[in-house]
């Protein structure tokens, strides 16, 4: 066995209610060493599919997707870890190339590599347009447990990350929604979860008219600066729902009940 076979790679899945992803997400880690599904209040045949996968099933209830995270890669047992959700599918290629790039690090016992992503909506790739809260075009998902540590938010919690060694060219596809029926059911999830986070911070929440800036400048940089123009119809779609994104969260926290169902 050569030097690079000898770096192993752990696959964390975090995954709720995914029983029309994780099978093809399952299939395209193959060739890893080592996958860990936490399943998070998971009702569906999530984890019927993927016993039929050589994979370490961990089940439990956790308040944020921040902790759910920590704790995945707590109980990781290689140091170098591929972090994937279930709508998002890697390849052998990719795979590889992790495993090539951490083999030629001098310290491997920190570190992070950015992988670009391609987004798509339906069958459509859609390239441009993409930041933020709504969408990436590249994210630090394979990393050194060292160099990663998620914050306790509800939904996209902030991250603290450490000692970044560079992109891999390879990248990881995104079935982000299957149509805008999907795009809209999302905006409905995500701005009630983001609502919970702007109720709990101990920050000021500020008036109407910062986070209607807030929102607009959101909207310019999606589809101007981001050039979702490029996209056309959905370059204007993303951007909007990136700039609903802030705004509904907003609107939800501060006029909506604050024991509305937990996300």
């Amino acid at each position: 066995m050569n030097s690079i076979n000898k770096v192993k790679i752990t696959a964390l899945i975090v995954a709720r209610n995914e029983e029309s992803n994780i099978k093809e997400c399952l299939q395209s880690l193959d060739t890893i060493d080592e996958i860990v599904l936490f399943l998070d209040r998971t009702s569906d045949n999530t984890k019927k599919i993927a016993k039929n996968f050589d994979c370490i099933i961990i089940e439990g209830s956790w308040e944020s997707e921040g902790n759910r995270r920590n704790e995945g890669i707590s109980k990781c047992s290689n140091s170098w870890i591929l972090e994937i959700d279930a709508d998002e599918r890697a390849n052998k290629k990719l795979i590889e190339e992790a495993r090539n790039k951490i083999n030629l690090l001098k310290d491997q016992s920190k570190g992070y590599f950015l992988i670009p992503f391609d987004n798509y909506i339906g069958k459509k790739r859609v390239r441009y347009g993409w930041g933020a809260s709504w969408g990436v075009s590249s994210k630090p998902c394979l990393f050194n447990k060292n160099s990663k540590k998620w914050g306790n938010e509800t939904i996209h919690p902030s991250l603290k990350l450490s000692y970044k060694h560079g992109f891999l060219e390879n990248r990881i596809e995104h079935y982000v929604d299957r149509n805008i029926s999907d795009m809209i059911l999302r905006l409905d999830r995500y701005t009630s979860a983001k609502a919970i986070d702007i109720r709990k911070s101990s920050k000021k929440i500020p008036p109407l008219w910062i986070t209607i800036r807030r929102a607009l400048t959101r909207f310019y940089k999606c589809y101007i600066t981001r050039k979702g123009y490029k996209e056309k119809g959905w370059g204007f779609l993303n951007a909007t729902f990136a700039a609903l994104f802030i705004l509904i969260s907003y609107l939800k926290a501060t006029l909506e009940e604050k024991d509305k169902p937990k996300y």
